[in-house]
């Protein structure tokens, strides 16, 4: 395990995960610059004149971007050092590539879940009006979530196992590619763990909302790879309560939180 103690910076051992970083960015500001930034949202899921599977692939293949610019970045120094302990595989590049899958499988599971969620909650408010009409309450709710998970042991010990690849590469790493694949989805778990709460709120506001993707995304990078991102994780919980109270009370005070079309932008088939 020498190779671990003598890991280079990630950034110089990864450049196809870097130039895919930055495709990624690249597609998300331009969705935005020119407009299009409705076809890479989750809102646009189960539109009326939509096929259903064509609105599934849609949101895959944003959330596949969206998770390649804001998760992909913290990954970087786990992939960095898996690159040099799996270099004396017999075939270490299919390694490489089970590995990240496992990732892969793990945030895109989320996605889905993430999804199911916010749909059944369109669900609930086509009958329980009040909710329909308080958008605010779902966003400064999931903001108020986001900051209290901050202070959860489970948050820091996700954190912990992050921010300490060499060990964590140490403790489990298996050789072949069925074992890159179990490291991809152990770490990828940890990952999830860590940056869940976060994420939640890209579904409220929008996957594709750049006025919040960029800050959290360097929030949770800094977390994981900051020299002083543990002492940022509570101040971080505080804003986010805080934020969310102020949203919950009065949302006026940041009309650009919840997108226009809302959680009234989903639209389930059979529901009116």
């Amino acid at each position: 395990m020498s190779a671990v103690t003598q890991a280079r910076p990630a950034w110089a051992r990864a450049p196809l995960l870097i130039g895919a970083i930055l495709l990624a960015w690249l597609l998300a500001i331009t969705a935005e610059v020119t407009g299009q930034v409705q076809w890479v949202h989750h809102h646009r899921l189960v539109v009326d004149g939509v096929a259903l599977w064509a609105s599934l692939v849609l949101f895959l293949v944003a959330w596949q971007v969206h998770i390649a610019a804001m998760m992909l970045p913290t990954t970087l120094p786990m992939v960095g050092l898996y690159r040099q302990v799996a270099a004396g595989q017999p075939h270490p590049r299919l390694a490489r590539v089970s590995f990240l899958s496992g990732y892969l499988v793990v945030w895109t599971a989320f996605g889905v879940a993430a999804l199911v969620g916010m749909a059944l909650l369109e669900g609930l408010g086509a009958h329980w009006h009040w909710l329909h009409q308080r958008r605010e309450w779902l966003a400064g709710g999931v903001l108020v979530l986001a900051g209290a998970f901050q202070f959860s042991a489970l948050k820091e010990a996700c954190l912990d196992k992050c921010r300490a690849p060499r060990a964590f590469l140490l403790n489990h790493y298996r050789r072949g590619v069925a074992g890159g694949f179990a490291l991809g989805l152990r770490h990828g778990a940890f990952c999830l763990g860590c940056c869940w709460a976060l994420m939640l709120v890209m579904f409220v506001v929008g996957i594709a909302n750049l006025a919040w993707m960029a800050p959290l995304a360097a929030l949770m990078l800094y977390e994981k790879v900051g020299r002083h991102g543990a002492r940022l994780v509570r101040p971080v919980g505080v804003a986010l309560i805080l934020l969310g109270l102020l949203v919950i009370v009065e949302p006026a005070w940041l009309p650009g939180l919840t997108p226009g079309p809302g959680l009234h932008g989903i639209h389930l088939h059979g529901a009116h």
